[in-house]
Formats: C-alpha cells, structure tokens, sequence
C-alpha cells in the first residue's frame, strides 16, 4: 500500500479520503514530496533484504503486504532478476498503477497481484521475505494489528526477513505535535498544498491509527518475530527489520 499521504480527492479536511478516486493516479509523483528519505526508504530496505537472503536460493519469492504504488515492485524487481513477487493490496486503483509500473520496468511477468487482503493468500508455499511499508497504521486496533502482523509471519519461511515500516507515536502527546509540525513545513516547502496538509492532519486517529513504537514491537514479539533492528526514520515514520522465529536449530540465525 506504501500510501500514508495520499493527495486528497477534496479540500475539505472533514471529507474522508477514497483509494478509488481519480487523484490517486498522482500517487507515483507526490509521494516523494511528502515523505522526506521515501526513495531511501527502499533502496536500504533493498540492501538489507539482499544482505540476508545472500545465503540462499537465486529465485527468493518475495511478498509485498499493500502492493499499490508498485515501488517495491520496482525497485527490488529491477535488481533481483531471479526475484518474484505475490503483492496483496485493497485498492483497485492503486494496484493498477502497480501493474503499470512493473510492466514499464520490464518485470510483470515476475509479478502477481491480487486485490484483498492478506488473509486471502494461502499460506503455502511459504515466502522467503515479505515487506509490509507504510500500512501498518491504516489498520485500526491493536489486535487487528497484531493479526495483520501473524497472517504475514503465517506465510513465511522460519528465519525469513520482514521489513516494515509505519507512522507512529502517541497523537495526543506533545512530541508528535512538534514532529507534525516540522514535517508540515518539509510539505509546504515541496509544494504540498496547505489544504492537502489540513486533510493529512486531521485524518490522524480517523483514518489513520498510529500506536507508539514500543506497542509496535510489542505485537511484532507476539506475532513470533525477533532480532528486531531499527533501520529509517523519518520524522513520525519508523522502519524495522526483523526474522520470523526459526528455532535453535535453524543454522541460519
């Protein structure tokens, strides 16, 4: 999904956002705009993900929770040309702009999207990674988080890697509040509109469900993940690399 800040079908910070509205066609150019490090964000979720499957098979099979936008797709299926990737994402619209983007970067045939949700793909054959970006906080409560997290780790390999990035923090705090407004400054100086930041602030809690960071690596535990690293930040945006749990005996870990 990899889509916090999407630009808003209106101007009205009260009107609730839609993934199917023409505007998110933009998606693809604004994005970089709004999120400070966005490209970074990948390309070290790239190297990362190189580094820890350089022990096994060429043909790593890869799973993309919140496949819309296509940059995972891109980014990881220009450099891995052995890589295939099974994305999963609600949105209609954003997974076409998905399927555009693989097939200009010469790496559809590698790809296989679904609209849904994750529940939806069976749980075998298993995955020899997975990256969750920038969708954990869409999702509301902390045992449906937690059950977005166990549904990922259902359908990995022991020992294989999840990156997984979200906004987080406590809305109500006074830490957040500051970090909300560098990171409206960083917007209006890109040319983000005032309007479009209004409807980004006022969709956290409604639209959006951040949870401090310590929560989230509490149900990253409980969903059975370890070796936790932290490895972005951007502003109220954290990323973390961490192992599906593979035992004592796994000579991998």
């Amino acid at each position: 999904m990899n889509k916090p800040l999407i630009e808003s079908s209106t101007t009205n910070p009260d009107e609730s956002m839609s993934w199917e509205h023409p505007r998110v066609q933009r998606y693809e150019e604004t994005i970089p705009l709004k999120i400070p490090g966005y490209m970074l964000l990948y390309e070290m979720t790239e190297r990362l993900l190189r580094a820890h499957l350089h022990l096994s098979q060429d043909s790593s099979k890869l799973l993309i929770v919140g496949a819309g936008g296509g940059q995972e797709l891109v980014t990881l299926g220009n450099r891995h040309k052995d890589w295939t990737f099974t994305g999963i994402d609600p949105s209609r619209s954003m997974l076409e702009i998905a399927r555009r983007r693989a097939a200009e970067a010469g790496v559809a045939h590698r790809v296989s999207l679904q609209e849904g949700t994750i529940e939806q793909l069976s749980t075998q054959p298993a995955f020899d990674a997975a990256t969750c970006l920038l969708v954990l906080h869409f999702i509301h409560g902390e045992s449906n988080k937690r059950k977005l997290l166990q549904d990922i780790a259902d359908r990995l390999e022991p020992g294989a890697p999840l990156f997984l990035a979200s906004i987080n923090g406590n809305p109500s705090s006074a830490p957040f509040s500051i970090q909300m407004k560098a990171w409206k400054g960083h917007m209006l100086d890109n040319g983000i509109s005032l309007q479009e930041w209004e409807r980004f602030a006022a969709s956290i809690g409604r639209e959006s469900d951040p949870i401090p960071d310590y929560e989230v690596l509490e149900l990253l535990e409980k969903a059975g993940f370890t070796q936790v690293t932290h490895y972005f930040g951007s502003y109220l945006i954290d990323a973390w690399y961490v192992v599906k749990s593979a035992g004592e005996d796994d000579e991998r870990l």
